[in-house]
């Protein structure tokens, strides 16, 4: 047990410091077994310690400042943060939006942050704090009925965009340059058209992301094959890829995206129910989402959230509800170290990673 421990703590500190991913795989040389129960931070052994948040709602939206602060955002129009490393939560939930879903959450810091509820209509909103979640303002509501709004990301504390499922036969895309004070709809000229029955899935937050000042990247699902599009201008013009995860069913498809660059990418996804399997359910991109290559050994089950470690060109985690996976090379191979249920996942340059989920389950990366 004392030799199990002392390679649990080589291979928290490892990633602590972005060690190679040979090194990481000596140090992952642990008996599965010994993975069990550490997101519960059994003895005290480093990995995802559990913070009493006081609330039992969902929360697919994260947003981790630091390894002190992060916020979350979820079912019954909660939204929570903290500025102590998660010893306590504060309540900062928008007034008036207890019947409210929101999924994504985007933080610019402690004080300032966008939220995102979805739904069909009227039930797509957008909220924006400056002062901590102290008081909210709704700055875009959706009146159109067709438009179902999922997912948000920002390229920089001003510019960012907004997608809602296919309106018309294509994605729609909000943005805006005022840090979400203001929105506008993108004309749909440089937009594919989407597969029928194809849409994105509201998991994680993590359905639109973006990687420098001009790149982003939306994942699809449902329809035929699972796709990811591309962006390199903010989300005027895009391409479209299929990707290797499964598709052809309305529950199948890409359920997140990171990029550590503009070039190297991670998907995960697979079948969201819990009796269907999901045997290819993560890929890789190194040429900026141009091509996917479907993981040699992907996690074992559906993953909905996926984040690559800080100051690590190889290594990065995986969550669902059913555990969480890592990889130290790059997303090729997977190995599950955890079994507690996250539906998200972020992590910080200062090596504050968090992961949210199921019945107020919030916890911290610690080491």
């Amino acid at each position: 047990m004392r030799s199990m421990g002392k390679m649990r703590r080589m291979w928290w500190a490892g990633l602590a410091v972005g060690v190679s991913g040979a090194a990481l795989a000596t140090a992952l040389a642990v008996p599965a077994q010994a993975a069990d129960g550490v997101a519960d931070g059994v003895g005290g052994t480093p990995g995802w310690h559990l913070t009493d948040t006081g609330s039992d709602a969902r929360f697919r939206g994260l947003a981790a400042v630091s390894r002190r602060a992060a916020w979350v955002a979820g079912s019954g129009g909660t939204v929570l943060r903290t500025a102590d490393g998660g010893r306590s939560w504060r309540d900062v939930s928008p007034a008036g939006a207890g019947e409210l879903e929101f999924r994504d959450i985007e933080a610019f810091d402690g004080r300032r942050a966008v939220a995102l509820a979805i739904g069909e209509g009227e039930a797509s909103r957008i909220y924006r704090t400056e002062d901590g979640g102290a008081h909210w303002t709704e700055s875009f509501r959706n009146t159109d009925p067709r438009a179902f709004y999922d997912c948000v990301t920002f390229f920089d504390s001003r510019h960012g965009l907004a997608m809602s499922d296919p309106v018309d036969g294509k994605y729609r895309i909000l943005s805006t340059g005022d840090g979400g004070s203001t929105w506008r709809v993108l004309p749909g000229d440089g937009m594919p058209a989407a597969l029928p029955g194809e849409a994105g899935f509201a998991a994680s937050g993590q359905c639109l992301v973006s990687s420098g000042p001009r790149d982003v990247w939306l994942a699809t699902g449902g329809g035929a094959t699972a796709r990811v599009l591309h962006s390199a201008d903010r989300g005027v013009h895009w391409t479209v890829t299929d990707a290797t995860l499964p598709g052809g069913d309305p529950a199948r498809g890409v359920f997140g995206l990171a990029f550590r660059d503009r070039r190297h990418g991670l998907a995960v996804g697979g079948d969201y129910r819990a009796d269907q399997p999901s045997p290819r359910a993560a890929a890789v991109s190194g040429d900026g989402g141009r091509s996917w290559r479907q993981a040699n050994t992907p996690p074992s089950a559906y993953r909905s959230g996926v984040a690559w470690l800080p100051h690590s060109r190889s290594a990065a985690l995986a969550v669902g509800p059913t555990g969480t996976d890592l990889t130290t090379d790059g997303g090729r191979n997977w190995r599950t170290v955890d079994t507690g249920s996250y539906d998200t996942v972020d992590c910080t340059p200062d090596i504050g990673c968090w992961a949210a989920g199921e019945r107020g389950r919030v916890a911290r990366l610690d080491f």
